[in-house]
Order: C-alpha cells, then structure tokens, then sequence
C-alpha cells in the first residue's frame, strides 16, 4: 500500500472496529468470559487497548471513561443489567486460558 492507501486502510480498520463494538453492546447475552474462553479477549480487554492507544497519542482516557465507550453505557450499569454469575465450567475454562496465555 502506498501513502495514499495508508489513510483508507486506517478507515476501514476504525470502520471494522466501530462495527464490533456495535456487534458486542447488541449481543449483550455474550458474557465476557465466554469472550474470554473462545477468543482470548473481552470487551474489557478492548476498552484497555482503546485507553491505551489514546496514551500512546498523548491523549489520558480513565479506565471507566474507556469501558464506556467500548460497553456503550458505564461499566457498573452494564453488570448489573446484562452479566450473569460465571458457571464453574467457565471459570476453569478462563483459568486455563490465562495459563494459556501466560498470565
């Protein structure tokens, strides 16, 4: 890609991005961990990347400033209307996916 393409790849990229985020606020009955199990990542892993790559641009976002734009809504507010307690099966699935991962 040349310079040129470097702008529209950047635009897709963001486009692509928007659209998961919109994806994972209208299918809330996807739970975290079960992001977590399948993929090796959440929206919680999203909304750090996000906080993150605004440091990296010498921008401070907050940790709950960034979980509300990823969750759509404050964090607390997502948890109390959409998670459900992790069955046991998923919490030994996310431990071996962090052991997995090296965590």
């Amino acid at each position: 890609m040349d310079a040129t393409d470097d702008r529209t790849r950047t635009e897709l990229e963001a486009a692509a991005f928007r659209r998961l985020v919109a994806h994972l606020r209208e299918n809330t009955q996807v739970q975290n961990i079960d992001l977590m199990n399948l993929a090796g990542f959440c929206r919680n892993c999203l909304s750090r990347w996000y906080r993150e790559a605004a440091g990296e641009r010498g921008m401070e976002l907050s940790d709950p400033e960034a979980r509300e734009i990823i969750y759509g809504m404050p964090y607390g507010e997502w948890k109390r209307k959409y998670a459900k307690e992790a069955t046991p099966e998923q919490k030994a699935a996310f431990e071996e996916t962090l052991a997995k991962q090296g965590h």
